[in-house]
């Protein structure tokens, strides 16, 4: 696999190797689109138009020393191409214009200097309420598109393997080498006592064991803020490389999960579970649960968020999670 660097030679080679810049095409600048985590992504100006460039490899971008499953770009292209024929979803996420699967690299439409919604953690800060209904008409019309109605359903099984490390066994080994205390002093002692609680680890293998089969849905596979951009055209869904068919219940409860953890008022969160009912059903009990393994995972575990609730609350999230698990 070539490996594309910022090298603007190799990468102007490249892509018209590709046929992605015409003969008379030259790079202007390239750029970094914002603080993705996962791969490797540019932002490509001609001077006459820009696109963006992204790669997935054989490790995290942000984390080089985790690996990953290095075709999970194409896992998105498969998203895209099951998506295409739904007008609401195509619109809002970006086009994909061209696929190179030996390399692993997609070119996608440019979405302009838009920002995700992880400035929702910052304290004080609130979704409002008709951007978030957008959001779950969204991820509704998603989970109706059924495996059943699709020639080749996604399974996606290296990149959820990846994630139920990550979610269900992680944050739980004894000695993980994360050090919690420099996320947020005293964080570890909190964290010590998840590490030694055997019911609560039995009941999240079970719950895990669910993730890891495959379901009747159509998910996004990691719909949080971070995925959500805010754009001048309007709300855009980006980075679905964990997508699979799976429980509806997963996905909503990663995002009531990452509301909770960014401090959402409790009435805007019943509202938009509402909003998804509507459209769609759902199974309240298990939502509940993966919410709560989302959360343990985030302030216990290594994908860390940027959070400014303080250790009190995160103690108070992570303690009501657990009673989640274990009496849910």
């Amino acid at each position: 696999m070539q490996k594309l660097t910022t090298n603007t030679p190799q990468l102007e080679a490249y892509l018209k190797s590709q046929g992605w810049l015409q003969a008379q095409e030259y790079i202007a600048t390239i750029e970094k689109p914002g603080e993705g985590n996962m791969n490797f992504t540019l932002r490509v100006d001609t001077g006459e138009r820009t696109f963006i460039i992204k790669q997935s490899r054989g490790y995290v971008e942000k984390y080089p020393q985790v690996e990953a499953p290095e075709k999970r770009a194409l896992m998105e292209a498969e998203f895209y191409a099951l998506t295409s024929k739904n007008t609401h979803l195509k619109g809002m996420m970006p086009n994909l214009i061209a696929v190179d699967t030996t390399n692993n690299v997609l070119q996608l439409e440019d979405l302009g200097s838009g920002k995700d919604y992880s400035f929702l953690y910052q304290k004080g800060k609130t979704i409002a309420e008709d951007e978030l209904f957008q959001l779950m008409d969204y991820v509704a019309q998603l989970h109706n598109i059924t495996a059943g109605a699709v020639e080749n359903p996604i399974s996606n099984p290296d990149m959820r393997a990846l994630n139920h490390e990550h979610i269900f066994v992680y944050p739980y080994m004894e000695n993980n080498g994360l050090d919690l205390d420099a996320i947020l002093p005293g964080l570890a002692s909190v964290g010590a006592t998840f590490k030694k609680d055997t019911e609560l680890q039995r009941k999240l293998k079970t719950l895990g064991e669910l993730y890891l089969a495959d379901g009747d849905h159509l998910l996004h596979g990691d719909y949080f803020p971070g995925s959500w951009l805010k754009t001048t055209q309007g709300i855009k869904i980006i980075d679905p490389e964990f997508c699979f068919f799976g429980p509806p219940e997963f996905e909503i409860g990663i995002t009531i999960a990452h509301l909770k953890m960014a401090d959402q008022p409790e009435k805007l969160v019943k509202s938009a579970l509402k909003q998804y009912k509507k459209q769609a059903k759902l199974d309240e009990n298990l939502k509940k649960q993966f919410t709560a393994a989302e959360i343990l995972r985030r302030i216990l575990g290594l994908a860390q968020l940027p959070l400014e609730i303080d250790l009190a609350k995160r103690k108070e999230l992570v303690e009501e999670a657990r009673n989640v698990i274990l009496n849910t």
